[in-house]
């Protein structure tokens, strides 16, 4: 197997060179297929993890140039080791910027008060033409908040280094990485 194309799915995914010589092979050399191998091993090993504790991590605090906005997010972990690794500490860091830029309400969709859902259906169904069927109906609603989830919810908003992913699949990016469980546990931002 070629070491430069070894190196460059390496890059590209940010996996061992081990996990990346294997999905070569199993590809063919295919660097496309490598990394479709990839992510879905990525996805067996994340949903794996997510019920496992996560009882480490750190607080990381992120003040904007200006001086005017900052914010702190409490991210966590399963081990001090992986707490202390720079990687970690860089997805915080990346993490307390997204809060201080897009100004998340919540976490996740599952943190939004009911009382806000509602309220976001009611406006939705009032602006809908009354002639749509109803079926119609339930998904222009469901699609208006998926759009409102990206706004307000930290995981569901475009990374703002990369608007290709979200906030989720950072995450989701080091768990694979990294190896452990990682969650928001807790953010907050301030601004002037």
């Amino acid at each position: 197997m070629d070491l430069k194309i070894i190196k460059q799915l390496r890059q590209m995914s940010g996996v061992g060179v081990q996990e990346c010589q294997k999905s070569l092979q199993e590809a063919k050399g295919d660097i496309k297929k490598a990394i479709e191998i990839l992510r879905k091993k990525g996805q067996k090993i994340i949903a794996a993890k997510g019920a496992r504790a996560t009882k480490e991590g750190l607080i990381e605090a992120y003040v904007h140039s200006n001086r005017k906005i900052g914010s702190m997010v409490q991210l966590v972990c399963e081990t001090d080791f992986v707490a202390r690794n720079e990687e970690f500490k860089n997805l915080a860091h990346d993490i307390a910027m997204q809060v201080a830029a897009a100004d998340p309400g919540w976490i996740g969709p599952s943190d939004v008060p009911g009382e806000v859902i509602e309220r976001e259906k009611k406006l939705y169904r009032e602006t809908i033409p009354k002639d749509k069927p109803q079926k119609v109906k339930e998904k222009i609603i469901k699609g208006k908040l998926e759009k409102f989830y990206q706004e307000v919810c930290l995981l569901k908003q475009p990374f703002i280094k990369d608007d290709k992913i979200t906030i989720e699949k950072l995450i989701e990016i080091h768990v694979a990485k990294l190896g452990e469980n990682i969650k928001v546990k807790n953010f907050i931002r301030f601004s002037l």
